[in-house]
């Protein structure tokens, strides 16, 4: 199967796994759209929607960078209301931007408890419902969460269970909503890394050192890739295994320093 000429809305596309998804896509000739805050360089992080959407037309793709903020529901209707103008329609949605805070429950302060409900479970929840009308009329639509398999495991939530909560109800919502849209062949799934892949979250939370134990977002997106390329839907996937289902056997190229114990993701046994 090809992308080319299809419709990929990514969330948090400017920087990390949101770009790299969208450079996957983009060398397809796919249609993408650049969902996210960032529009001006100079911030803490590098990336925009703008940089991203040049990177995304110099790989062979259309580009169209929007604006959006994903706790806010008039952005993200005019996110999905933009790209289906732009490109007739919505065929992918990848629900990528994320907030997250590792902190025990006298820690979390309310501010931040919320924004990790609002930017991570219901920016899932808001931005899929925006998208549906399009995605109804979509051959191969797909809904990807990236959020992990729930395990009742007390070590996951123990330290940090405002996180959880929040990356689990993403969770949730590929479970109750692969089963509601079925008979519309809507195909949804969460993917989560077995390691830890070198972003600037997990910079922020295990050093600067962390990257030469993690590996590329190359393995997200290639991952991400493969199951549009598929029907599977109910799943919550794990990046390695997936792949490997589907015939890849050597991870070396996506090691950032190749021959480097990789850490474990969260969530991950």
């Amino acid at each position: 199967m090809t992308l080319r000429g299809k419709t990929v809305v990514i969330t948090g596309a400017s920087r990390g796994i949101g770009r790299s998804i969208a450079l996957r896509c983009a060398r397809d000739g796919a249609n993408i759209v650049i969902a996210a805050k960032s529009i001006e360089e100079g911030g803490k992080l590098p990336g925009t929607i703008f940089s991203v959407a040049k990177e995304v037309e110099e790989c062979g793709g259309k580009a169209l960078g929007v604006q959006v903020d994903v706790r806010d529901n008039e952005s993200l209707e005019s996110m999905a209301t933009q790209a289906a103008e732009e490109f007739g329609g919505i065929d992918i949605l990848v629900n990528n931007a994320g907030a997250i805070r590792l902190t025990s429950t006298a820690e979390t302060l309310p501010k931040f408890y919320d924004l990790m409900q609002a930017v991570n479970t219901r920016a899932t929840f808001m931005a899929t419902r925006a998208c549906l009308p399009y995605l109804e009329k979509s051959k191969i639509a797909h809904v990807l969460n990236l959020s992990p398999p729930i395990s009742f495991d007390a070590r996951w939530l123990q330290n940090n269970v405002a996180y959880t909560i929040s990356k689990y109800g993403m969770t949730l919502c590929t479970l109750g909503m692969s089963a509601e849209f079925a008979d519309k062949d809507i195909c949804v799934n969460s993917l989560w890394p077995r390691t830890t892949i070198d972003t600037a979250a997990v910079s922020m939370l295990m050093g600067n050192t962390a990257w030469q134990h993690s590996r590329k977002p190359d393995i997200i997106a290639d991952a991400a890739y493969e199951i549009f390329s598929s029907r599977v839907t109910g799943q919550t996937l794990i990046d390695e295994d997936f792949l490997r289902s589907r015939g890849v056997s050597d991870f070396t190229k996506y090691a950032c320093q190749p021959g480097t114990e990789l850490f474990p993701d969260f969530y991950v046994d």
